[in-house]
């Protein structure tokens, strides 16, 4: 008996997956089903910033690149965490506050560390 009463504690959770699967599939069926399908070779040929792809995909790219997307990764991260903090900053005290000023320094001397070995440089 008591395991039904565990079961039944998840029913919303189950009934939530069931009606966002539903949904799901609903929309994905109503595209296929109003949208209309032509298909031609322009809409199918790979996209790469307006011109035609005249190399393979599988070429290696400059570390900057990655450098660059990991700077926007990093800042994303920093974004995501400063919301919440800003919201519950009276209630989590200087505690919260000198934490946050610890995560930001760390960013910040990474920011200046990729600075300096001319990450931000293009040529």
């Amino acid at each position: 008996m008591a395991s039904n009463a565990f079961l039944l504690n998840y029913l919303p959770i189950f009934l939530f997956i069931l009606i966002a699967a539903g949904v799901s599939i609903a929309m994905i069926a109503g595209s296929l089903l109003a949208g209309k399908q032509n298909p031609d070779s322009e809409k199918l040929s790979a996209y790469e910033c307006g011109f035609e792809p005249f190399t393979d995909a599988r070429n290696k790219f400059d570390v900057r690149f990655y450098l660059v997307c990991l700077l926007f990764i990093i800042f994303d991260l920093e974004i995501a965490f400063l919301f919440p903090w800003a919201i519950s900053l009276g209630e989590i005290g200087m505690f919260g506050f000198w934490s946050m000023v610890t995560f930001l320094s760390v960013l910040t001397v990474g920011f200046i560390y990729e600075w300096k070995k001319g990450a931000l440089d293009w040529e």
